[in-house]
C-alpha cells in the first residue's frame, strides 16, 4: 500500500516543537533524549529535531513527513524507522554515520537511485522498504530484479525486508526461495494458471535420498541437529520443573508443622 495523497486540511499538521518533544520523552535538554517515539502523531515538519544530538532510536513511521533534513545532524541515530510517510529521498541520512536500522517502507522511492545516498553507511545492516504483512512498500519494489538490485548498491547489508541476505542463516532464505520458487506464479500469459500442476516430477520423493543436492542434505542435517537439540532443551526443562515440584512439595511439609 501506497501512501495516500495529501487531503485538504493536511497541510497545516503536526510540526516538531521543543514541548512536544520534551512531552514525549520526559528529559528537559534535547541532546539528552536518546529514544524518541513520534508515531502517528500527523507530522509534517520535523522543526527542532535536529538539536537532539544524542538520539539513538527514533521512529517517525505514519506520520505525512516529505523531507527529512533535520536528520542530518543525528550522528548517534542507529536505528530509524520513517515508514508510512511520504518521503521521495532519503538523502540527510547519508551524514547519519551510525546508522544500523533503516525501516522506509511505505514511502514514495521511486528507483534504486534514490538509495545511493546509503552507500556510505558502513554500519547500515538491515534495511526495509516493503513490509507485506502491513501492507506498506515502496514504486522501486515493484521491479523484478529490485532485491538483486539493492544487494549490489548496498553489498553491507546482511538483512533486507526481514529476509537475511548475508551471514549465518541467509543459505537458509536461499533454500527457502529454490524451494518456494516452482510455486510462484507464471507471469506468462495462458491457460495454465487454471491448471494445477504438480512441482516435481513423479517418483521424485521415493527416490530424493539418492538425488538431494548437496545444499538439500546440509539442511537435512542442520535441522536434525537442530531437532535433537530442541530434544535436549525439553529433557533439561522437564528435569527442572521436577526439581522445582520437589523443593515445593518439602517446603510445604516443612511449613504444615510450624505454628
Amino acid at each position: 500500500m501506497e501512501p495516500q495523497a495529501e487531503k485538504p486540511g493536511e497541510a497545516d499538521g503536526v510540526r516538531v516543537t521543543p514541548q512536544l518533544l520534551k512531552s514525549r520523552s520526559g528529559e528537559f535538554a534535547l541532546d539528552s533524549i536518546l529514544l524518541l517515539k513520534l508515531r502517528g502523531l500527523g507530522l509534517v515538519d520535523l522543526g527542532c529535531l535536529g538539536a537532539c544530538l544524542g538520539l539513538e532510536w527514533l521512529d517517525l513511521s505514519g506520520n505525512a513527513l516529505t523531507q527529512l533534513g533535520p536528520l542530518a545532524s543525528l550522528r548517534q541515530l542507529a536505528v530509524l524507522n520513517v515508514a508510512n510517510n511520504r518521503l521521495t529521498g532519503l538523502e540527510p541520512l547519508a551524514a547519519c554515520e551510525n546508522l544500523q536500522n533503516l525501516n522506509a517502507a511505505g514511502n514514495l522511492l521511486a528507483t534504486p537511485g534514490q538509495l545511493q545516498c546509503l552507500a556510505g553507511l558502513r554500519g547500515l545492516e538491515h534495511l526495509r522498504l516493503r513490509d507485506p504483512l502491513a501492507r506498506l512498500s515502496n514504486p522501486l519494489c515493484a521491479s523484478p530484479s529490485y532485491g538483486a538490485v539493492v544487494r549490489e548498491l548496498l553489498p553491507g547489508l546482511k538483512v533486507i525486508d526481514g529476509e537475511r541476505v548475508a551471514g549465518r542463516g541467509s543459505e537458509f532464505y536461499q533454500l527457502c526461495r529454490d524451494l518456494d520458487s516452482p510455486l510462484w506464479p507464471s507471469s506468462s500469459p495462458g491457460p495454465s494458471m487454471a491448471e494445477a500442476q504438480p512441482w516435481v516430477e513423479p517418483g521424485y520423493w521415493e527416490a530424493w535420498p539418492t538425488r538431494s543436492s548437496s545444499i538439500l542434505q546440509e539442511a537435512c542435517r542442520q535441522f536434525q541437529d537442530t531437532l535433537q537439540e530442541c530434544h535436549e532443551l525439553d529433557r533439561q526443562a522437564q528435569d527442572s520443573l521436577e526439581q522445582a515440584q520437589q523443593a515445593l512439595s518439602s517446603a510445604g511439609t516443612t511449613s504444615s508443622f510450624v505454628f
